[in-house]
């Protein structure tokens, strides 16, 4: 009696397990890593772009000097004679080959290639947000996570090539007996340094993109009630 009983309730589904393990899963959405990771890269791009197009790169202070003068990696700012700060690039943005110094074109190559490519990586990183957890995901997170580790390399290395510059004949009309790695009366100017600090915090982007993926993010485990 009692088994018929029971085969008519497993028929109507009545005495089904509703145990928390064999309920169907909700994909996830997101993980607290990944979107701390998609955060990071989108800020660290627009510091780098920032930083990059900043014409504070060697500054010399006002204060300490009648004139004022600041060189970024396209830009040229100085006083004029109506004490007007007044900007300009190297030879206009058509004629890149007249940036004063090679080794600040080698620079400027080197670190708006290597933004780009935090870009990039950064948009895969916002796109692995609408991906479904599996290998497609896992994928994406390993190509940005790649990329991003190239544009640490290639952006540092833009940024070790710019002090050779200094001995440029532009700059040592301004900041007087300058020398590679020595900027004579001119000192390092913000522009410079905020690149360096944002290379600096691109070097943990490849760590979290390999903890990114949903997967990783372990569900609170439902204690066993016997």
């Amino acid at each position: 009696m009692h088994s018929l009983l029971d085969r008519k309730k497993k028929e109507a589904g009545v005495g089904t397990d509703l145990s928390p393990s064999s309920l169907p899963q909700a994909p996830r959405m997101f993980s607290c890593v990944g979107c701390f990771w998609v955060l990071l890269s989108s800020a660290l791009v627009a510091i780098c772009s920032f930083s990059f197009i900043s014409p504070a790169w060697i500054v010399k202070d006002h204060l300490k000097n009648k004139d004022s003068v600041s060189f970024g990696l396209l830009w040229h700012c100085s006083e004029s004679l109506d004490h007007m700060y007044r900007c300009y690039t190297f030879g206009g943005l058509g004629r890149f080959a007249e940036i004063p110094s090679g080794s600040w074109q080698t620079s400027a190559v080197l670190c708006s290639g290597g933004c780009a490519l935090l870009a990039v990586s950064s948009l895969l990183a916002i796109i692995t947000i609408f991906l479904p957890s599996g290998s497609c995901e896992r994928r994406v997170c390993t190509l940005a996570g790649y990329m991003q580790m190239a544009a640490v390399f290639i952006m540092a290395s833009g940024l070790l090539v710019y002090p050779f510059g200094l001995n440029s004949a532009l700059v040592k009309s301004s900041c007087g007996d300058s020398e590679i790695y020595y900027a004579g009366e001119c000192q390092i100017g913000w522009g410079y340094m905020l690149a360096i600090v944002g290379v600096m915090l691109t070097l943990f982007l490849p760590f979290f993109a390999k903890y990114a993926p949903k997967e990783h993010a372990s569900p609170t485990p439902v204690p066993t009630i016997l």
